[in-house]
């Protein structure tokens, strides 16, 4: 079956991409324009059973989205060669591309552009983009322009249409490249999903009442398509797959099984490993087994590739995981990050609130090797205490860091 991709973004931009998108083989694509970008949300939402992955138009309405689906996602960039062409589109018109204020694009990225075409070290004017950022603010940002000399750039259509009867303005429209490259990162990440999803899942349960157990362990399976066994060492093994785990477990965040159990006063630890083979999903299953029998009471862990392992929370009402304002030492124990390491990176994610996280930035800060920064990070976005909002080139040759945004 033909994947096919939603194109989210402005009712003027969303047909130019979709025709980009249409003409790169092997997707179908439908449109989802919105009027304000505040519709992403419920857009996303209302057809994310029609979607195999979602397009933005930008990192705005990407950001928007955020929680309404679990589909792959990814956002047309406008950094560089789409700023690069609004200056030559200024410059032909007469006005001083110096004397510009930008919104949304990243203040290291626009200050490397500025610096390659000559512009002074205080201009243009720059707001990078935050999480929490208000429209009215992006607003009341260009407004402050010193006279009308300057020309405000935006990559927000609700803001161009606030300003356009006041003040200088123009939209950054994304170039066809930059598209071209948003669809070859997003069928990268369709790959890498419908084969992360199709890795097998083992877990293994010990309980305190086996036999009472094992006739709810093969209820849960049957709902996972999955199938039960007992393991050599005495233990329910269920097989399945990492999709159908990530489901049940509500993408890594409950724990599946155990609920079931504690309403019928069976107290269980279980373990539960994703690997590219059965031999591999099968060991790591055994060590958060492991690791789940070392807590109090009914616990789940499941355990991935690269050393990562996260607690999924225990039966009994306390599986919800709190991602607004996290307490650390929640995080710590659910990803296996030290506590001190969590605020060390809580500091540096509030110390350069406008720079992309990297494990470099990282690596540099925390005085550890780049290694051990990407391993933090994997487990920081394994826990949904970190996400991916593109990446960042290390000039000529390396390979490309991986920006992230930490949810400390």
């Amino acid at each position: 079956m033909t994947p096919v991709i939603g194109v989210v973004g402005p009712a003027d931009i969303v047909p130019g991409v979709a025709q980009t998108c249409s003409t790169m083989s092997g997707y179908d694509v439908i449109r989802l324009p919105y009027v304000h970008e505040t519709e992403t949300h419920d857009i996303v939402r209302a057809n994310v059973d029609s979607v195999d992955a979602w397009l933005f138009t930008g990192i705005v309405p990407y950001v928007h989205a955020k929680g309404a689906s679990t589909r792959p996602a990814a956002f047309v960039d406008y950094t560089r060669e789409t700023v690069l062409r609004s200056w030559v589109q200024l410059a032909r018109a007469g006005r001083d591309i110096a004397r510009t204020s930008i919104d949304t694009v990243g203040a290291p990225e626009l200050r490397e552009i500025a610096d390659a075409v000559g512009l002074p070290s205080d201009r243009p004017r720059s707001l990078p983009h935050r999480v929490d950022q208000r429209v009215e603010q992006l607003i009341d940002f260009h407004r402050k322009n010193p006279d009308a000399s300057w020309t405000a750039i935006t990559c927000v259509s609700s803001v161009y249409d606030a300003l356009r009867d006041d003040i200088s303005i123009i939209r950054l429209v994304p170039s066809e490249n930059a598209i071209r490259t948003a669809v070859t990162r997003l069928s990268f990440a369709v790959n890498t999903h419908v084969n992360e999803d199709s890795q097998v899942a083992v877990g293994l349960l010990v309980a305190d009442d086996m036999a009472g157990a094992a006739p709810l362990v093969r209820q849960q399976a049957r709902a996972l398509a999955g199938t039960v066994a007992t393991a050599d060492t005495g233990e329910l093994l269920l097989v399945t797959t990492r999709g159908a785990l990530a489901i049940a477990s509500y993408q890594f965040t409950q724990p599946p099984l155990l609920r079931r159990l504690d309403e019928v006063g069976i107290t269980a630890s279980a373990g539960f490993g994703v690997g590219r083979t059965a031999l591999e999903a099968e060991r790591l299953a055994r060590r958060a087994l492991n690791r789940a029998e070392t807590y109090p009471g009914s616990t789940a862990v499941a355990s991935f590739r690269n050393d990562v392992d996260l607690v999924l929370g225990a039966a009994g009402g306390h599986t919800a995981i709190a991602q607004d304002s996290p307490a650390l030492s929640t995080i710590a124990t659910r990803v296996g990050v030290a506590l001190q390491t969590l605020t060390r990176l809580r500091e540096l994610a509030q110390a350069h609130p406008d720079e992309p996280v990297t494990s470099r930035l990282v690596a540099e800060e925390l005085n550890v090797q780049q290694r051990t920064a990407r391993r933090m990070l994997a487990r920081l976005e394994h826990g949904g205490y970190a996400e991916r909002t593109g990446r960042e080139a290390l000039g000529s040759s390396g390979r490309p860091l991986t920006r992230y945004t930490l949810h400390l």
